[in-house]
């Protein structure tokens, strides 16, 4: 069973598949936006799905969905290798995959007693992980990536206490890096609706996967290959991503805004999907 995806109805309503045109979806993930572009695009429409994760790029089958186990920012290369130059709009859903949180076993969650990998591409030799980053990283470069990827207001304290933790121990586990913020962190801020793991979890997980940079580079790849009159729609999942896709649509001379504002989930689908809750759709049209 394909879990729905979030902002379902909305991609649709600012995608507008119709009969027989196809579609790329930028981040497949497990298949849930594809899926339902292709019960509206029938009976030849297909879509073209990249996604850089070799286990959920083998997963979904059908006949009218290309899966490529690539990164969005090769798309104008995944485009040609395919003959998949006849197309009408392209999506980009940022946010991880419950996969990534629940079964993968990569460290993406705090909650889970993991190894800290945190990569999406775990068969790339290339690369680090979160782990290499805690405990090889200086001090000072690890606050930083708190800061600019994670937006830690105790970033400092949280570095400090990292270094002085992996003196005496590796830090290898998800749960021993939860402690060691917790100490770092005042006791407050433990007790927040947010939980006190969060942004470092975050952090390291865009340093990890060059998240930002890689935005950048596929939407405005993206943007550039888009047809005349197709569409283009964006879900991001936090402010640094958001602020991204607004300024890149912003920026962009020939695209027309089809969101003037983004578009959120309504209470009921938050009620549903919790992780919908900060989930943020921007949509435009090349002109």
């Amino acid at each position: 069973m394909i879990h729905i995806p979030v902002l379902q109805k909305e991609v649709l309503k600012y995608l507008e598949p119709k009969e027989n045109e196809n579609f790329i979806d930028c981040t497949l993930g497990a298949g849930g936006h594809a899926i339902s572009i292709l019960s509206k695009n029938k009976p030849k429409g297909k879509v073209l799905g990249i996604e850089a994760d070799p286990f959920l790029s083998q997963r979904i089958k059908d006949p009218r969905l290309i899966v490529v186990n690539d990164s969005y920012i090769n798309l104008q290369k995944i485009i040609k290798e395919n003959g998949f130059e006849d197309f009408s709009g392209i999506l980009f859903d940022l946010g991880m995959s419950s996969f990534h949180i629940d079964k993968s076993q990569r460290g993406f969650s705090f909650l889970k007693d993991e190894m800290l990998d945190m990569r999406y591409n775990f068969k790339s030799d290339k690369g680090i992980t979160a782990e290499d980053i805690v405990n090889k990283y200086p001090k000072e470069e690890i606050e930083l990536i708190l800061k600019k990827y994670g937006e830690e207001e105790f970033a400092k304290k949280i570095a400090k206490e990292i270094t002085e933790e992996r003196r005496k121990n590796s830090i290898k586990s998800t749960f021993q890096l939860v402690e060691v913020i917790r100490k770092a962190v005042p006791r407050w801020y433990c007790k927040r609706r947010i939980h006190f793991a969060t942004k470092t979890f975050q952090a390291l997980r865009i340093a990890v996967n060059d998240e930002l940079e890689n935005v950048k580079k596929g939407l405005s790849l993206a943007i550039e290959i888009l047809p005349s009159s197709g569409r283009i729609v964006v879900i991001s999942f936090h402010s640094l991503e958001d602020r991204l896709v607004k300024n890149i649509f912003k920026e962009s001379k020939n695209l027309k805004i089809l969101t003037k504002k983004p578009v959120i989930p309504l209470d009921t689908e938050v009620n549903e999907n919790k992780r919908a809750r900060s989930a943020k759709l921007r949509a435009a049209i090349k002109i």
